[in-house]
């Protein structure tokens, strides 16, 4: 399990939607090079994309991203160098630590980020990869970046 690197004017980003769909959660990618598994270190965060949270249900506690959507946006990504590495989603009054319902719908290899929200802030963030073995999570180092750092940081290429 790896650690991942987030430039801070995404999690800024990541926080300002959290903020606009509180009280709902709000869900996204993150987006990594394609090369990622054979840098060494943390896994670096390029950009990120807001999803729609599909959830039929009560989405204060939940948040479903649709396989189409996902296709799609792996489908704008061939070709840039980037790939989907992982997802963001927030816990509107609850802590930055994924739910059981969080673990049991996790896949294996990609990066998760917890945004807990309040109706004033988003006081914390993890960060966490599923453990393919046991089907747990373990947190995961995660390093905030200043932003300027001579890092390329992109938002989602544009929809087609």
């Amino acid at each position: 399990m790896r650690g991942v690197r987030v430039p801070v004017e995404l999690v800024d980003a990541m926080r300002r939607h959290a903020r606009s769909t509180y009280p709902q959660e709000c869900c996204g990618y993150l987006f990594a090079p394609a090369e990622i598994d054979r840098r060494p270190g943390p896994r670096a965060i390029l950009g990120i994309e807001a999803a729609k949270n599909e959830f039929p249900g009560e989405r204060n506690r939940r948040f479903e991203i649709r396989p189409t959507e996902l296709r799609e946006v792996e489908r704008r990504l061939e070709g840039t160098g980037q790939l989907v590495a992982g997802f963001y989603h927030s816990h509107p009054d609850h802590p930055a630590r994924p739910s059981a319902f969080d673990e049991e719908h996790a896949w294996p290899w990609y990066t998760y980020l917890v945004l807990s929200v309040t109706a004033d802030a988003t006081p914390a963030l993890g960060a966490f990869e599923l453990d393919a073995d046991t089907g747990r999570f373990h947190e995961v180092p995660l390093e905030i970046v200043p932003a300027g750092d001579g890092r390329k940081v992109s938002r989602a290429p544009a929809r087609r």
